[in-house]
């Protein structure tokens, strides 16, 4: 009986334990599920803020877009009227209206009128044309090539006196093969030739390239003979460990490898050179594949410091002094009124010196500057460097092209022979969009054999504007050029102002300076000289060389005269951007031209020619 009674408890109290265990369970269920709707709830608020964040990110760019749109409106409204101003300014000062104002004020007084046309006969000075000055862009854009790379020294001393200068500003972007992506060990003077060539990746070191270089996995690693940094003792002598496990990374992923021996004796580095699949050198002496310096447009070129030059000409060590960075000498290659170099000079930074548009010699000369620039590009340029590594290598070297249509408008049957005779006289022509009388389309096909030429005859309702707009709609290259048949073009037009293309970040270039020669007076005048190589508010239209696509998104306007005024407004209204290129290769001929004369500079009585064509 005991026995059973024992049993009966421990069942019971087996029993009771379970039911704890249950309501524990029971309890811990309800907790649960609590938590889990807790946690829907949490879900669903996290949805619907994540909701209101998505939709406040949106409202937020909208209204960072709206601001950049009115903070550009307001700086061109800005720069709108300060060109107004200086209009009236230029006109206030013009001799011909002083001249109207002392016989004006004059007319009942002899001897006042005589002092008053002595006054207004005296030259004086013109008003400078204002400049657009650089719209500050919203924070948070993504960095491009050149950002970090940036003039810091902004001071220079010559003979004891203090100059502040305002820097180059590194361009930042775009570069010419966003397609090929490089790795790049090399001194800050190469970095600077090579980084608007390609997406570029800098700055890994032995310890880190493992890890920094996955993230955008190159096609192409280039390693200079470097003298200072973390690489430098890895390819010194016997290569290092680093160097070593750099290239077979490499070799892992198919990238191909190429040394590059700039400076310091071959001998030293030609241990790990071996190592890569290809090597050049810029030493004649060396039995290697040539790869030469060159210039880089984006920064060997003539645009000038935000202050101007100085008036003073100065030697090489006066000019760069040991201290500077890269970005440092790019400002201080537009310094000075000209620079005096030694003999034994490199002959690459002659060629950047003079690509900055400085003249070379102990006098300022922009005729013999013009000419050293021009000679400098002639040299080659790194992309040209570029295009000839890469085909070595295997890589494609595709990129946009400079090659022109050139389109031409006669209206008058007398101009044909001068007006195909101009085109004749230019380099990098690819077609000529002919539009004129019947005799026009024989003639073009004698003068211009080596060229693709496109003929249509006019409507005879047709004006210069519709005409332009007819033959824009026949051109197929990336590059279009306006040429008047009245004018005068040198042998160097179209390939000077091709140029402006690879420095600048404009869709139109032409000429806001230029020299022009009226045949009745016999006069030669020069418009504007101090609008070389800025962005201005319009060019002539006669010196228009666009990008196709830009070009025909603005359009010809349907006017005989003023369809370039007409497009310069559009320009401004739409954004585009309008580059002034130099003053020379171009001369506006006519009989003769009241507004000309009054807004430009007499030169001589005489040719305009030999002043223009260089």
């Amino acid at each position: 009986m005991s026995t059973e009674l024992e049993s009966t408890r421990r069942a019971l109290r087996d029993a009771v334990a379970q039911a704890e265990r249950a309501a524990e369970l029971a309890r811990l269920l309800d907790a649960a599920q609590g938590r889990l709707a807790e946690a829907e709830r949490s879900v669903e608020e996290a949805r619907a803020l994540a909701e209101r964040l998505s939709e406040a990110e949106a409202a937020l760019e909208a209204e960072r877009a709206a601001a950049d749109k009115l903070r550009r409106e307001l700086a061109e409204q800005r720069f709108q009227a300060e060109v107004a101003n200086w209009k009236l300014s230029s006109i206030k000062v013009a001799r011909w209206n002083r001249l109207g104002d002392a016989i004006k004020s004059g007319k009942s007084n002899p001897v006042r009128l005589a002092k008053g046309l002595r006054t207004a006969a005296k030259p004086v000075k013109r008003p400078s044309a204002p400049k657009r000055r650089p719209v500050t862009p919203a924070a948070g854009k993504e960095e491009r090539p050149g950002a970090a790379f940036q003039a810091t020294t902004s001071t220079r001393t010559l003979g004891g006196a203090s100059f502040k200068l305002k820097p180059f500003r590194v361009p930042t972007g775009p570069n010419t093969r966003p397609h090929i992506t490089a790795a790049v060990i090399a001194d800050p003077h190469a970095e600077a030739l090579l980084r608007y060539e390609w997406r570029q990746t800098t700055g890994f070191t032995p310890r880190d390239f493992a890890r920094v270089l996955p993230l955008e996995v190159p096609h192409l690693l280039v390693v200079e003979s470097v003298t200072e940094g973390p690489w430098a003792e890895e390819i010194t002598g016997e290569p290092g460990e680093g160097i070593r496990a750099l290239l077979a990374w490499c070799a892992e992923r198919g990238i191909r490898t190429v040394f590059w021996h700039t400076k310091g004796a071959v001998d030293a580095y030609a241990a790990t050179a071996q190592l890569f699949e290809h090597r050049f050198t810029n030493d004649l002496s060396v039995p290697w594949p040539r790869l030469q310096f060159g210039i880089q447009p984006r920064v060997h070129n003539p645009l000038p410091l935000a202050g101007g030059r100085i008036d003073r000409v100065l030697t090489l060590d006066q000019l760069l002094p040991g201290h500077l960075a890269y970005p440092d000498v790019l400002t201080s290659y537009r310094w000075p009124a000209a620079a005096d170099c030694p003999p034994g000079t490199p002959q690459w930074r002659l060629a950047e010196i003079a690509a900055c548009g400085t003249p070379i010699g102990t006098e300022a000369d922009s005729r013999r500057a013009h000419v050293a620039l021009r000679r400098a590009y002639q040299m080659g340029t790194m992309t040209e460097r570029v295009d000839e590594l890469l085909e070595t290598v295997g890589l494609p070297s595709a990129r946009a092209t400079l090659e022109t249509s050139v389109l031409l408008p006669i209206t008058d049957p007398h101009l044909v022979e001068h007006g195909l005779a101009q085109v004749a006289r230019q380099t990098g022509v690819a077609q000529v969009i002919v539009i004129g009388p019947p005799e026009a389309e024989l003639r073009a096909r004698d003068v211009l054999p080596d060229l693709d030429v496109v003929y249509r005859r006019p409507h005879p309702s047709m004006s210069e504007g519709a005409m332009l707009a007819a033959g824009l709609d026949l051109c197929e290259v990336d590059l279009v050029a306006v040429m008047d048949p009245r004018d005068v073009y040198g042998p160097h037009y179209l390939a000077d102002l091709r140029r402006a293309f690879l420095f600048s970040t404009a869709d139109l270039v032409g000429k806001a300076a230029y020299y022009a020669h009226l045949r009745k007076p016999q006069a030669t005048l020069l418009k504007q000289p101090e609008a070389e190589y800025a962005y201005l508010p319009e060019i002539a239209g006669a010196t228009l060389l666009a990008r196709r696509n830009a070009l025909r998104e603005i359009g010809f306007a349907d006017l005989s005269e003023g369809w370039d005024e007409v497009m310069m407004r559009q320009c401004r209204t739409d954004g585009i951007r309008v580059f002034s290129a130099d003053r020379f290769g171009y001369v506006r001929v006519r009989d003769e031209d009241r507004w000309l004369l009054g807004a430009a500079q007499l030169v001589e009585y005489g040719s305009a020619e030999p002043h223009a064509l260089i």
